[in-house]
């Protein structure tokens, strides 16, 4: 059986040496190296290294050296395919099935490596050729020179249908099938022609771990470009979320400085490394992955995450600390470093020169700072059950890290700062006991004033039920003879369509009693996942709702006929009009819960304290239903 180089490189980058040499060895790290005792020969003076950044294991003492297929062939016993399988099944790799066929397609991709490089160096050719006069404007104006150019060899794509596609079918070994596999040219569905993917564009290639070009980004020109930046396509050599762009040539200087930057975009990459920054990375157009974080983690322990410093960066900034937590491991995090408002890392490196990023570097926040702002920024908590709300959020979002000696940490942490946060700053309401006794003079004896309260009954029922009676003709009111999982469902409906909603009403919404137990989950994670994204579209809340197992329930929510979110809202509903009415809902909740402690109490003979919660419950029903039907007819 043979193995396909890409597939072995594949093992070694997800499996770290440390973790593998470690089940073995004991090892203590050392900077930015592990030191051990020598499996190899009997020594008592630790001379076995371990490094995860250049992939290898060596003995000073007997010359030991290799990777992780290496150690486990030596130590283990076992031939080279058990070795891989064993290998793969820790990497989660599914292991290759290799046919005559498979062996063609190895070659096949040796040879898309080929055309890459080919397509790159055309790119090159045009740049500083007549027609690329527009690109290298351009570039002139983003302040880049001529030895940053060559290093990152941009290019530039003519603005024709079919440039590319020509250059390179002149070339007798590529043929239109390599161009379309590797993401070059597009093949239309309806059999005509293929054409160039870019076109009029400055282009950056992109390199796999091994400095082989594998895609490209292209900037457009044009300012009616239907998209600004476009990238390649998935292909057999490229899979966007398990690189970074500059990741090969980010490598020397991010091992030799102990740092690693990540800025948001290629520009960014290029401008740092122009400024002197070499070590800086970016993903390639998406959110950051799992992958691209362990891939960060090779390079340094604590990558430096550059974000704007506008509500998109900060945005940004939480899906990747909400992508890390459950990756987090001893010695391994993030740093975040935001720029001033208006500012990214290109502008604001040639804006403001190397000295001032490196500041901005130095008051880089750690990832557990960033959390913290993140969970109590518009957090309450002047109330127990607020508190006890912020707590209960803190430990979900905590029990989303896996290891357990990071995760008691973080409790730990956390719990002092809320310890602070809470000290002090609480004022407490007066005890309801206490304000009872003040009206009775002394505990436990019977007044003229109890007696007199209990015997009038100052509860004007006749005008209560005639205020129900109003209420009762409202389209909410309404409502009120629908089952209560129905409306339950409405309260999540509303906010499903209008999750704007969200930013006003959180702690409403937060503290509503569902009696369904599927809609009191949907609600608690529509909380957590609106707790990480301030500016939330309905179709992202649906979509990550659905991706987290609750597909079926927002199916019935949505399926559910007696009441919908325009029966309430109304389609021609402006917003104000869709908040109001969706905060009646809720508070037509607490009016019928207040009814029922009301009732609770039926005839039966009361004490002073009794009597004095029954009279304040029979106050607050009646301040409610006056305020809700109000401002229903309003």
């Amino acid at each position: 059986m043979g193995f396909s180089p890409d597939f072995l490189d594949e093992i070694r980058n997800r499996l770290p040496v440390s973790d593998v040499v470690g089940r073995k060895v004991r090892l203590v790290r050392k900077g930015r190296e592990h030191l051990g005792l020598c499996p190899f020969h009997n020594e008592k003076t630790p001379s076995f290294t371990v490094n995860d950044d250049k992939g290898f294991y060596h003995c000073f003492g007997c010359g030991a050296h290799g990777d992780v297929i290496n150690f486990v062939l030596e130590t283990e016993g076992l031939s080279f395919p058990e070795t891989i399988e064993r290998l793969a099944g820790q990497a989660g790799l599914q292991m290759p099935e290799y046919t005559p066929e498979d062996s063609q397609r190895n070659k096949v991709r040796k040879t898309l490596y080929d055309v890459m490089e080919a397509v790159a160096h055309w790119f090159e050719s045009q740049l500083v050729s007549a027609i690329g006069n527009e690109g290298r404007s351009y570039l002139q104006k983003r302040g880049l020179s001529k030895e940053t150019i060559k290093k990152f060899r941009i290019g530039y794509s003519p603005d024709e249908r079919t440039a590319l596609k020509s250059a390179m079918l002149a070339r007798s070994e590529i043929t239109e099938e390599m161009l379309i596999d590797t993401g070059m040219l597009i093949k239309p569905e309806d059999g005509s022609e293929s054409y160039d993917r870019f076109r009029g564009r400055v282009m950056f290639p992109i390199t796999d771990r091994q400095g082989r070009v594998v895609a490209f980004g292209g900037r457009a020109l044009k300012e009616n470009a239907k998209a600004k930046y476009l990238n390649s396509p998935e292909t057999p050599l490229f899979h966007k979320g398990r690189l970074l762009y500059n990741l090969s040539g980010a490598r020397k200087a991010a091992f030799e400085k102990g740092r690693l930057l990540v800025t948001e975009g290629y520009m960014d990459v290029i401008a740092l490394a122009q400024a002197g920054f070499e070590e800086a990375v970016a993903p390639l157009g998406t959110a950051v992955t799992e992958d691209q974080v362990r891939e960060m983690w090779r390079l340094a322990p604590e990558p430096f995450m550059c974000f704007d410093g506008d509500k998109a960066g900060q945005r940004a900034a939480i899906r990747v600390v909400e992508r890390s937590l459950s990756l987090l491991k001893p010695g391994y995090s993030l740093r975040f470093v935001y720029l001033p408002d208006g500012e990214d890392p290109d502008s604001f490196v040639n804006g403001h020169g190397r000295k001032a990023f490196e500041k901005l570097l130095e008051e880089g926040m750690p990832l557990a700072s960033v959390l913290w702002s993140d969970l109590i920024g518009h957090a309450q908590y002047d109330t127990p059950e607020k508190r006890a709300g912020l707590e209960q959020k803190i430990s979900q979002v905590l029990s989303e890290i896996k290891d357990s000696k990071i995760r008691g940490y973080y409790e730990s942490e956390y719990g002092k700062r809320l310890k602070k946060l809470f000290g002090g700053e609480f004022v407490p309401e007066i005890n309801l006991h206490e304000r009872v006794d003040s009206k009775l003079n002394k505990k436990n004896q019977p007044s003229e004033w109890w007696s007199k309260e209990r015997n009038a009954n100052n509860y004007k029922r006749g005008n209560t039920e005639k205020s129900i009676g109003e209420l009762h003709k409202t389209e909410i009111g309404k409502s009120r003879g629908s089952s209560r999982k129905g409306r339950e469902r409405l309260i999540i409906l509303t906010v499903l369509e209008h999750p704007w909603l969200l930013e006003r009403h959180e702690e409403l919404f937060a503290t509503f009693e569902f009696e369904s137990v599927e809609l009191d989950k949907v609600r608690n994670e529509i909380i957590r996942i609106a707790s990480r994204d301030s500016n939330l579209e309905k179709k992202d809340l649906r979509h990550q709702l659905i991706e987290n197992g609750l597909g079926q329930v927002i199916e019935i929510i949505f399926r559910q006929g007696v009441w919908t979110a325009q029966s309430v809202t109304g389609p021609e509903s402006s917003k104000e009009e869709t908040e109001e009415k969706w905060k009646h809902c809720i508070e037509l909740f607490q009016l019928e819960r207040l009814e029922k402690e009301i009732a609770s109490y039926g005839s039966k003979d009361l004490n002073e304290e009794e009597y004095a919660r029954l009279q304040a419950l029979k106050e607050e029903h009646s301040a409610s239903l006056t305020k809700l039907t109000t401002a229903m007819e309003h």
